[in-house]
């Protein structure tokens, strides 16, 4: 069973050969259908969404759509606000009664498009790790295999747009949390540089957080990303509206272009069979024309800073609680929270040097190579409900996500596409890299990779089990 495209479903909207309710309707099918098994969905307005879907079609009919993305069933991680819809963060700490009569800025471009917004998507409580699970709403299944996780914190969106559970999500990426659950479940996300996709209400976590499109192609997340890109003037970083397309140019390819590849940092051990196919997408890419060279970017591991900045945004999103907390919260969130109270200002001050200093090295870097190739993550998914994967020393998610949070300290853009799959059948990811604002470049490496390649049309075990 073949998942359909969100540039597909328009192309065929225009045409009238496929309607927006029917896409819609295919949409909450797989919802219902799948949702007890992975629990991709804290929230489902079927009703709304049909009633969307219905006006979509009449503007297409008339051939007066409002917006590029109008009808395309779309879901939104649920740390993001969302009018009329509570937004609860995996957490039993926010009040469900709003109010809630506000979108955040992505949301609003949504509806300013004609999407279909069908409901909200899963995560951990206050997107503080990197897999989903929360006391509130339970864990979130992978369509590979339901007992292993989706990644996170946008696992609930990966699993979705992975399932046909609607075409477009929008996640949130703090330390890796669209790139990373992208990689488990052979789905595609970007991180796009910051400010690209303005936020509002603003992060705990400060200006590592980010927003993400999350979608099955390269080609659709050109395609979001236009959607819910530009200026809003409710976030002081937000950057201009793009003057062009993303989708321009995304198919001009990689020959001539420099790319650095890493296949480790210089102080990550991966997995072999990520190590191996990793290296064969980097053949594909040097068999498209790109100069490749294998190097490291000389950056030694960030995470003493990464943690202080991460643990500082924890102790902050409880620290509005009080006495309240107790233990109403993930133990872990509680953790990394006391831990962070303890950070001075001076930590916290040295920590930003670390950060400025990456970003400087990372500056120089890209004069000399497009983009910076390296595993998106060093290992596949590992049993769901679970932190750490199984013999982890450590118990923070960061101990396994090398590849993805030193990016959020530069603010770079950073793509995460399938490459490859274990022998145990799980996906494993490939991450792009490119210099600040270079966006449209990394997508277009993306995109080329895609083109030479067919890991994004294999199918999850979950719709083969479905087709038979």
């Amino acid at each position: 069973m073949r998942v359909p495209q969100a540039v597909e479903l328009v192309a065929e909207y225009r045409l009238g050969t496929v309607s927006p309710v029917e896409a819609t309707r295919a949409a909450l099918e797989a919802i219902e259908r799948f949702g007890e098994r992975v629990n991709a969905f804290v929230l489902v307005d079927a009703e709304g969404a049909l009633a969307a879907a219905k006006e979509s079609e009449s503007r297409w009919r008339a051939g007066e759509p409002l917006g590029p993305g109008d009808g395309v069933p779309t879901s939104i991680k649920d740390a993001l606000w969302t009018r009329g819809w509570p937004t609860l963060r995996g957490s039993t700490l926010i009040d469900e009664a709003g109010p809630w009569d506000e979108d955040a800025p992505c949301v609003a471009r949504l509806r300013e498009t004609g999407a279909v917004i069908l409901g909200k998507t899963t995560t951990p409580e206050y997107s503080w790790k990197g897999v989903t699970d929360s006391s509130k709403f339970g864990a979130t299944g992978n369509p590979w295999d339901p007992a292993k996780t989706s990644g996170g914190s946008s696992g609930g969106s990966a699993t979705a747009v992975g399932l046909g559970m609607g075409a477009w999500s929008v996640g949130t990426d703090g330390g890796g949390s669209v790139r990373i659950p992208a990689a488990f479940t052979g789905t595609v996300a970007l991180k796009p540089t910051y400010g690209l996709i303005p936020l509002f209400p603003p992060s705990a976590f400060g200006t590592l957080s980010h927003a993400g499109p999350m979608t099955r192609t390269v080609k659709d997340n050109a395609a979001l990303l236009d959607v819910i890109s530009g200026y809003d003037a409710r976030d002081w970083s937000a950057m201009p509206t793009p003057i062009s397309s993303f989708l321009d140019g995304l198919d001009d390819g990689v020959a001539g272009l420099r790319i650095g590849f890493s296949p480790d940092l210089g102080f990550v051990r991966n997995d072999p069979e990520v190590d191996a196919a990793v290296r064969a997408a980097i053949d594909v890419l040097a068999d498209a024309g790109a100069k490749v060279d294998e190097v490291d970017p000389g950056f030694a591991d960030p995470i003493e800073a990464f943690n202080v900045l991460w643990f500082s945004g924890a102790a902050k999103v409880l620290q509005g609680y009080g006495d309240a907390v107790g233990d109403k919260v993930d133990p872990g969130l509680r953790r990394t929270a006391e831990a962070g109270a303890d950070y001075t200002a001076s930590d916290f001050l040295d920590a930003t040097a670390v950060r400025m200093e990456l970003g400087r090295l990372m500056g120089q870097f890209h004069r000399t190579y497009d983009v910076l190739i390296t595993p998106t993550l060093p290992l596949a998914a590992f049993p769901v409900g679970q932190d750490v994967p199984d013999g982890s020393t450590s118990p923070d998610w960061t101990s396994w996500t090398p590849y993805t949070y030193p990016f959020n300290l530069t603010q770079q853009p950073a793509l995460s596409v399938p490459c490859g799959f274990t022998s145990a059948g799980l996906p494993i990811g490939l991450q792009i890299v490119g210099a600040r604002h270079a966006d449209a470049l990394v997508l277009r490496v993306g995109q080329a990779y895609q083109a030479a390649t067919d890991w994004h049309d294999r199918t999850p075990v979950l719709l083969a089990e479905e087709a038979r």
